[in-house]
C-alpha cells in the first residue's frame, strides 16, 4: 500500500497535539473541586463506571480523526499486470472422422486419442487462433476460426464418427479448412491434415486443394494415423461386437506430398505416444512472436478508513448518549 498525496500525512500532527493537550489537562490542569471535612469517604468508594467513559468519547474522536487524514491521503495498492501482443498464427485441424478412425492401434481407438492430444496442443497454445474441420465422405465446419478455447475443446470433445456419410475425401477436408483460414490476415496460417486412409470421395482432388493451400501462403502439416501393417477394428457380428485385424492404409506418397507443396511436413504417428510427440514437435515450430508490456493496476483502499472514521464518530455518539444515563 502506498499514499497518492503522502505530504497530507503531515495532517496526523493535529490529533497528536491534541492528545498531548488532553493529557496535560488532565494530569496539570485545573479540576472541580469542593471542600469536605474528611477525604476518607470518597478515597473508599473508588472510581465509578462514569471515570472511564469520559475519556472514550475523546479517544474515538481522535481515532476518527486520524482515519479521515488517511483517506485524504488516498491509500491504493498496485498489482502488476502483463499485457501481451502476439504476431498471431491462426492455426485449422482438419481431422478425418471416417468409421476408420474406431481402429483400435491407439488408446482407446484412433479418434480419441487425436482429440485428447490435440486439446493438449490447444490448451499450450493461448494466444493463438484456431478452428476445427471435419471430413469423412464430406466436410463441414466444426469450429471457424476463435481465442475462445472453453469453446473450442467442446467442440473438439463432441467430434465423432457416423455424423455424416462414410469415406474419405481428404481434398474436400483440405480445401474446407483453406476456405476458412485463407481471408485471414495472421502472420502464420497453417492447417493440420490428420488422417489414417486414402483418398476415396469429395469433388475436390487432394492435389488441387494443396495448390489452393499453396497460392494463399497456407502451410499444411500432415498425419498419417495407424499403425504398421494391421490394427484392431470393432466388427458387428451375430455374437456381437468383436475385433478384427484390418490392414492400414495410409496414402503416404500423398500426405507428403501435400506437405512439400505447402512448405509443411508429414509425419507418422502409430501410437498415442508418437501422436503427443508429433504435436509437441509443430508447437515447437509454429511459434508467435510474442512482446509483453508492463503496466500497474491501482486499486483504491480509502473507502475502509472513511468507514471506520464514520463507525468512531457513531461510537462516540453512543458513548456520549450512554453517559447522559448513568447515575
Amino acid at each position: 500500500m502506498f499514499f497518492e498525496y503522502p505530504r497530507l500525512l503531515w495532517l496526523l500532527a493535529v490529533p497528536v497535539l491534541l492528545a498531548a493537550l488532553y493529557v496535560y489537562r488532565e494530569i496539570a490542569g485545573k479540576r472541580p473541586h469542593m471542600r469536605v471535612s474528611a477525604s476518607a469517604a470518597w478515597l473508599a468508594g473508588g472510581k465509578t463506571v462514569l471515570s472511564y467513559l469520559r475519556h472514550i468519547p475523546f479517544i474515538l474522536r481522535t481515532a476518527a480523526l486520524v482515519l479521515m487524514v488517511i483517506a485524504i491521503a488516498r491509500p491504493r495498492s498496485t498489482t502488476k499486470m502483463d499485457k501481451v501482443d502476439t504476431e498471431g498464427i491462426d492455426i485449422v485441424f482438419a481431422m478425418d472422422v471416417s468409421t476408420s478412425m474406431l481402429a483400435r492401434d491407439f488408446n482407446p481407438d484412433r479418434i480419441s486419442a487425436a482429440k485428447d492430444i490435440a486439446i493438449q496442443f490447444i490448451s499450450q497454445r493461448p494466444y493463438d487462433r484456431m478452428g476445427i474441420v471435419v471430413f469423412a465422405g464430406e466436410s463441414y465446419t466444426q469450429c471457424p476460426l476463435t481465442t475462445d478455447r472453453a469453446t473450442l475443446i467442446n467442440l473438439m470433445k463432441g467430434i465423432e464418427t457416423g455424423l455424416i456419410d462414410d469415406g474419405t475425401a481428404i481434398g474436400n477436408g483440405l480445401a474446407t479448412a483453406v476456405a476458412r483460414i485463407k481471408d485471414s490476415d495472421a502472420v502464420s496460417r497453417v492447417v493440420i491434415l490428420l488422417t489414417d486412409g486414402v483418398n476415396n470421395s469429395g469433388e475436390i482432388t487432394p492435389r488441387s486443394a494443396a495448390d489452393i493451400a499453396k497460392t494463399y501462403g497456407i502451410r499444411v502439416y500432415t498425419i498419417g494415423v495407424g499403425a504398421n501393417g494391421t490394427a484392431p477394428y470393432p466388427v458387428m457380428t451375430p455374437w456381437g461386437v468383436q475385433m478384427q485385424q484390418v490392414e492400414v492404409e495410409i496414402d503416404e506418397p500423398l500426405l507428403k506430398e501435400i506437405a512439400s507443396v505447402t512448405g509443411g511436413r508429414y509425419f507418422r504417428a502409430t501410437d498415442n505416444t508418437k501422436l503427443a510427440e508429433i504435436y509437441s514437435e509443430i508447437n515447437r515450430m509454429e511459434k508467435a512472436r510474442t512482446t509483453v508490456d508492463s503496466f500497474p493496476l491501482y486499486h483504491e483502499m480509502f473507502l475502509p478508513f472513511g468507514i471506520a472514521a464514520l463507525a468512531c464518530l457513531l461510537l462516540e455518539l453512543i458513548v456520549r448518549l450512554l453517559m447522559r444515563r448513568l447515575p
